[in-house]
């Protein structure tokens, strides 16, 4: 596959050339965290409870503390959405809405490649959440 291939419009959706591009895609994407996530784990280490007399810098180190832990809960929920996305382009259900079973885009999917539905379902998702939420 040529290193500059962009999946289009023109192509048949879910071709063979656009899964190996959207695999390798979440493949590098899934590495890349890993090593973020190794990274600031070793700094972490190194830095680890560095006790201050000062009430203030010790509420500091708490806040980036919790910061960090929820970053790298994040960071692990999206490796599990990685997962699942090279799981589907695996069994053949990538790049296609969840609740319609339509195509969700080849646009959407390079701007989001773990997206698990259409934009017309994400938008409708999401103004019934709203709707909760203000409830």
């Amino acid at each position: 596959m040529p290193k500059k291939y962009v999946p289009n419009d023109k192509e048949k959706y879910m071709c063979a050339r656009q899964k190996a591009y959207f695999k390798k895609r979440l493949i590098e994407w899934r590495k890349e965290i890993i090593e973020i996530n190794n990274k600031s784990l070793y700094i972490g280490d190194v830095d680890h409870e560095i006790s201050s007399p000062d009430i203030v810098d010790q509420a500091s180190s708490q806040t980036e503390k919790t910061v960090e832990m929820r970053t790298l809960n994040r960071q692990r929920k999206l490796l599990s959405k990685i997962d699942k996305a090279i799981k589907r382009i695996n069994d053949n259900t990538y790049g296609y809405c969840e609740e319609t079973g339509e195509p969700i885009g080849i646009k959407r999917l390079i701007a989001r490649p773990i997206a698990t539905l259409s934009i017309e379902a994400q938008e409708k998702h999401e103004k019934n959440e709203k709707i909760y939420a203000d409830i």
